[in-house]
């Protein structure tokens, strides 16, 4: 008679069913498949840092066309108000003429558009050639003002483009990576309720192990206590949105992500700042992790892929992951890039 499984072969079948989901979507060379819940554990925490990595930057790249398309907008009616500059300009000018060959004067309505002073009025025959003069280097500089702007038009044009080819190839390793997460899901949902213990136990080991490591080499012994004005009204939003649900690419009011908290919060604070967190590295202040205060954004991993707010006392408020919701955590339990201050 077949028997059935035991604890440990229910963890083990369970174990070796969900690295089967991990490997299943094709990600490049063969790796070892993981076969243990630490060795699982191990992949979704990769697998999530990958997702969320890939996604930050597909909103990078998606704010980008949105100010290209902005961009785009204000030149091309910027060609619009030169043609009918020149247009207008044509017409007087063309009037102008006319006026002189039948007897040297000048329209009223062309004095007042080419005078320096429009309640002078252009007297003679020589104010009139004057004017003429002016009228054609007029137009022919806004003939090439008129000409800049649409290679300027057309160059922005061509980048928008290459913008949104950039971002369907991002959006498409976005899927392929929350395919295989949301896979892994799944499976991990279908985990005897003590397995799934033991997954949030090895996490909450791995992160409180590197917090112990982080505090004990002394970084917080000369980090700052008090934050500025803004940073606790940043401080005070993020506390506002703990429990709410972290979801891919979201700026609240009801759900975030990671850079989607961050932002807002500084937000209403009063400061505008980059919505991703490769773009919160890379264009806000930088200073170094031990002259850190509350209110300064920790950016983590070596691709900039996570942020979160830090709140003093080495802990911060973040939006994790998805299934997880936005929390207070230790700031050292992960990897740390940096430190960047918005109202520097």
């Amino acid at each position: 008679m077949r028997r059935s499984p035991g604890p440990r072969g229910r963890r083990a079948t369970a174990a070796v069913t969900l690295a089967l989901v991990l490997t299943a979507v094709p990600r490049g060379p063969a790796v070892a498949e993981p076969a243990t819940l630490p060795e699982v554990r191990a992949e979704l925490d990769r697998l999530y840092h990958e997702a969320e990595a890939a996604t930050e930057k597909y909103n990078a790249v998606d704010a980008e066309v949105t100010r290209q398309k902005k961009r785009l907008g204000t030149l091309r009616g910027r060609v619009a108000a030169t043609e009918r500059k020149l247009d207008r300009l044509g017409r007087l000018a063309g009037a102008a003429a006319r006026s002189q060959y039948r007897g040297g004067g000048v329209p009223a309505e062309v004095q007042f558009v080419l005078a320096g002073d429009p309640a002078h009025a252009l007297d003679n025959a020589s104010l009139a050639r004057q004017a003429h003069l002016g009228t054609r280097r007029v137009l022919e500089a806004l003939a090439g003002t008129e000409q800049e702007l649409r290679t300027r038009g057309d160059e922005a044009a061509a980048e928008l483009k290459r913008l949104r080819k950039n971002r369907g190839k991002l959006e498409s390793h976005r899927d392929t990576v929350l395919a295989r997460i949301g896979a892994a899901e799944r499976v991990e949902s279908r985990l005897a309720e003590k397995q799934r213990r033991e997954l949030a136990a090895l996490e909450k080991e791995a992160a409180d192990t590197a917090q112990a490591d982080w505090v004990e080499s002394g970084v917080l012994d000369g980090a700052g206590t008090e934050a500025g004005d803004a940073g606790r009204e940043a401080i005070a939003f993020a506390t506002r949105q703990l429990g709410k649900p972290y979801v891919w690419g979201a700026e609240g009011p009801d759900s975030y992500d990671c850079s989607g908290l961050t932002s807002r919060a500084w937000l209403a604070a009063g400061v505008a700042v980059p919505r991703t967190s490769q773009e919160q590295w890379r264009r806000l202040h930088r200073v170094a992790v031990a002259d850190m205060r509350p209110g300064d954004l920790i950016i983590y991993h070596a691709d900039a892929g996570h942020v979160g707010l830090y709140i003093g006392d080495g802990r911060m408020i973040h939006a994790p992951r998805p299934g997880r919701s936005v929390t207070v955590a230790p700031a050292g339990s992960m990897e740390i890039l940096g430190v960047v201050r918005p109202d520097a």
